[in-house]
């Protein structure tokens, strides 16, 4: 693709992908004066955003920058982007489409209403009225030399040409709402360099007995997890998670879930430290445990000596010899250091995202691709991988916004962004 003189006439864009960064993307280029058409494969846009939604939409985190860079496995790769359009910035151009936020307990940020549909309805609109033409139910099947682009379409294989392409098409998970990864091999065969896509913020499976698989759903709350990285430190984060019929999932789980799955692929498991009781030491409990039990039934003595019931008493009891149950040293011991061992990762496509895609060093500093000069790339297509708690989001919107600019000064003549 060539360059073009945009005093001589607006420069034609296509958007492959109707996803938070696809939109972001063609936010940035429709400013630029350019005309920009949206391209979705599925019959309405937004389709994973609005699933990432239907629980309470966590659109980003509040805290410190520093940090919040940190929970990427690719900071020192990402920060330029995400300093160019923060979280805080992102919270702003949500009040900028009319949709008001709020900072929640745990420090995520979330829309006032909690749900991703009305600020999608407003930012949609918002792209309609500056010229954005979305053509839905269009597949893209490829592109030929003569930079002709070719979409599957409800009557039949339509072509275009444009001057700069952003591919936004999304990781391999939750593939009927359109992320099915299917684009990669057609793009190896371009010479792109790809990474396999592994599952991220999904769950892994675990040897549960009968018993805990009936308790399937119950969440454990209030705890803190931790695991061993590859460099043999620890990576502790503090949450709920949830027991499966096949394992565990939910939020910690999602936090450390890169840490488990380096350990599984390095070892072929990964150990979990739960401390199910992170706000009292263990010689509080084995003071509490310690005391008489008399006529009390076990369950009813941990219950009312230090609220050990349900799931997390379930838990303790998969956990330790049935003759140890009343020993207050290796019950403790165990409330603070429970061990989970996984043996595996649940399907990609059961995963709220994907690690893998296209690799950072077959694009450039503006995410063109460098074996396809005129073609952007953004979002979960690419490799790099983040825990959910809105980290996902904001780079997805940041990516877009990026690559968007990146567009923009390619067809301007500027090969890099300031």
């Amino acid at each position: 693709m060539s360059k073009v003189d945009p005093a001589s006439k607006p420069s034609s864009v296509a958007i492959i992908g109707a996803g938070p960064a696809g939109l972001m993307a063609a936010e940035s280029i429709v400013a630029a004066g350019h005309q920009v058409t949206i391209f979705e494969q599925k019959a309405s846009v937004g389709r994973k955003f609005l699933m990432a939604g239907k629980g309470g939409l966590n659109i980003s985190h509040s805290e410190p920058f520093d940090d919040f860079v940190q929970r990427y496995d690719a900071p020192d790769w990402l920060r330029p982007m995400l300093q160019a359009f923060t979280p805080h910035d992102l919270r702003e151009w949500v009040h900028g489409l009319g949709v008001e936020t709020f900072v929640g307990s745990s420090g995520r940020v979330f829309p006032s209403e909690m749900k991703a549909a009305p600020l999608l309805r407003a930012w949609v609109a918002r792209l309609k009225a500056s010229g954005v033409q979305f053509l839905l139910r269009h597949r893209w099947e490829g592109a030929n030399e003569d930079q002709q682009w070719f979409f599957s379409t409800p009557v039949g294989e339509k072509s275009y040409s444009f001057d700069a392409v952003v591919l936004a098409l999304g990781g391999a998970s939750w593939a009927k709402l359109g992320a099915d990864g299917t684009w990669r091999p057609w793009l190896i065969k371009q010479g792109v360099a790809t990474q396999d896509f592994s599952p991220s913020n999904g769950g892994f499976t675990v040897d549960l007995s009968l018993f805990m698989q009936s308790l399937a759903g119950e969440p454990v709350k209030s705890i803190v997890a931790s695991t061993r990285r590859a460099d043999g430190s620890f990576e502790q984060k503090s949450g709920d998670l949830i027991i499966t019929e096949q394992g565990v999932e939910g939020g910690v789980i999602y936090a450390l879930s890169r840490h488990l799955r380096a350990s599984i692929e390095r070892t072929g498991s990964a150990v979990l430290s739960l401390d199910l009781f992170p706000h009292r030491t263990e010689a509080q409990l084995y003071a509490q445990l310690s005391k008489p039990m008399g006529k009390q039934s076990l369950s009813s003595f941990w219950r009312r000596q230090i609220g050990l019931e349900g799931v997390k008493a379930g838990l303790v009891r998969e956990s330790i010899a049935r003759e140890f149950w009343t020993d207050a040293t290796e019950i403790a011991k165990v409330l603070k250091q429970l061990k989970i061992v996984m043996n595996g990762m649940r399907p990609i496509d059961e995963a709220i995202s994907t690690a893998g895609g296209v690799k950072q060093d077959a694009v450039n500093q503006a995410l063109m691709l460098i074996s396809w000069p005129g073609v952007f790339c953004a979002g979960e297509m690419l490799d790099w991988d983040a825990p959910t708690g809105g980290y996902l989001l904001t780079a997805c919107f940041a990516h877009g916004r990026w690559a968007g600019q990146g567009v923009n000064q390619w067809l301007a003549g500027i090969h890099k962004p300031a």
